[in-house]
């Protein structure tokens, strides 16, 4: 009976316990039962702004890159237009078929990469392709900010279709000497471009010019992709594509009696993005104001928008509890919650993960110690948070914040700016928290104020410990 009193007493303590915690995620301490009193804070004092992205280098190495018209009905529009270089076969010299050449056709190969944000169903897009009219120099840094110098005199290949990035196609592959056969081949778009313009710039070039790749980079410069806005029906949408694209040239030749087909590859291996937004007056309004807590952020890709955020109620009200001489309080979890706006997630979908970082004294970015992996704190990447959840009820994102704040509150840390930001989901391993142009999605998401029935959410499990 001793046996079954002690293990019925504990079982009730036990449910009593478990009963009175309405935080399955509370962590508990290792001190003694008289010196905590373990708290739950469900707080809205955030001050939230919306803030514009820094620029950032587009000219890679990236895996992505945006080719973009896109006319959001709450952000505005945005426009990327691409600079890319063209290389000689191999990036080396160069020797001509012999016989007589007839360019059959010419196509740029772009190939989609993950990405795409837009409107796929109803957008007919058209692409136009330019000549540079300076060098594109793959070894400089281009911002996203950069306007390329381009020879609009001459269209030299353009396409009307419709955007399919998970889509594959065939084509005749060409095989020099032996027949051509129809292969099925990854997402990609098949530009159309001048005969014209491929014997002037290669095949009649002169041996000169293609001696040498540096040379033939100097002599034809390099290429510029736009979506053509006057052409494009629809709201359009954020096209990515693959740093491994290619001007594919099919071409005969002659000797004597007999004639074969073959293709020429000039590989592209280095391209640079120009983005431009065009906001909406909602957007400008938001921007204009920095000096009041906003009810909606705006966060936006492609070097677009992101939002500023601030503690100072929660930290003032925490720190006059510690000025007590008999307390400490010790944070055992806070978790920030963001959620989108109510009917902004339709037709487009949110981020599908976005990333919290800091400045520092010297105002450069840095991780929050919950995001360091040298900080015995950080539980990682996938504690940390930042993923957008569409199967909670609000759909919401989730970031965990406990060693930010307690080194905020105990002084150890200053608050120099921090932010919430877009970041591509292609880093598994990191946290990511620099700008990014490989990201084209947005959200709007509601802000810190007070008044609103949806609001930015920080909830805070503490421990006051008697000294």
């Amino acid at each position: 009976m001793k046996f079954f009193r002690l293990d019925l007493l504990t079982l009730l303590i036990s449910l009593f316990i478990l009963n009175s915690c309405k935080n399955q995620n509370a962590i508990g301490l290792g001190v003694q039962p008289n010196q905590y009193n373990g708290s739950l804070i469900d707080t809205s004092t955030i001050v939230t702004n919306t803030v514009p992205e820094d620029s950032v280098i587009t000219s890679g190495p990236l895996s992505k890159n945006p080719l973009a018209y896109f006319n959001d009905p709450i952000f505005g529009t945005t426009v990327s237009n691409l600079a890319t270089d063209i290389n000689l076969p191999n990036e080396g010299a160069f020797t001509l078929p012999t016989g007589t050449i007839y360019v059959d056709s010419a196509r740029l190969v772009l190939y989609y990469a993950n990405g795409f944000y837009g409107d796929q169903l109803t957008t007919n897009y058209v692409v136009n392709v330019f000549q540079l009219a300076s060098r594109f120099n793959g070894d400089t840094s281009y911002y996203n900010t950069k306007k390329f110098s381009v020879n609009y005199s001459s269209l030299i290949g353009s396409l009307k279709f419709n955007a399919r990035p998970t889509d594959s196609i065939k084509i005749f592959n060409i095989i020099q000497g032996a027949p051509d056969t129809l292969i099925k081949v990854a997402p990609q778009i098949r530009v159309p471009v001048s005969t014209t313009f491929i014997n002037n710039s290669f095949f009649n070039v002169g041996s000169l010019a293609l001696g040498s790749n540096a040379i033939f980079n100097n002599t034809l410069k390099g290429l510029y992709l736009t979506i053509d806005q006057t052409k494009t029906s629809g709201p359009g949408g954020i096209i990515m594509l693959k740093p491994t694209d290619s001007l594919a040239i099919y071409y005969r030749t002659i000797n004597g009696a007999t004639i074969d087909t073959a293709v020429i590859y000039l590989p592209i291996t280095k391209m640079a993005a120009s983005i431009q937004h065009t906001y909406s007056t909602a957007i400008n309004t938001e921007l204009s104001n920095t000096t009041s807590s906003r009810g909606v952020v705006y966060l936006q890709g492609l070097a677009g928008l992101r939002a500023k955020i601030s503690f100072p109620s929660l930290l003032a009200n925490l720190r006059n509890n510690l000025a007590k001489r008999d307390s400490d309080i010790i944070l055992n979890r806070a978790e920030l919650v963001i959620i989108p706006s109510p009917g902004s997630t339709i037709p487009y979908q949110p981020l599908p993960k976005i990333t919290m970082y800091r400045l520092d004294l010297a105002h450069q970015r840095e991780l929050l110690q919950d995001a360091n992996a040298a900080d015995p704190r950080s539980g990682g990447v996938s504690v940390f948070g930042g993923f957008y959840s569409s199967s909670s009820t609000p759909n919401e994102y989730h970031f965990i914040i406990t060693g930010f704040l307690q080194d905020l509150l105990s002084g150890k840390t200053v608050d120099y700016g921090t932010y919430i930001a877009p970041v591509d989901t292609t880093n598994t391993t990191s946290v990511d928290f620099q700008a990014t142009p490989q990201v084209g999605a947005r959200t709007m998401a509601v802000g810190g104020n007070s008044t609103s029935p949806y609001k930015m959410k920080l909830n805070i499990i503490y421990t006051k410990i008697h000294k």
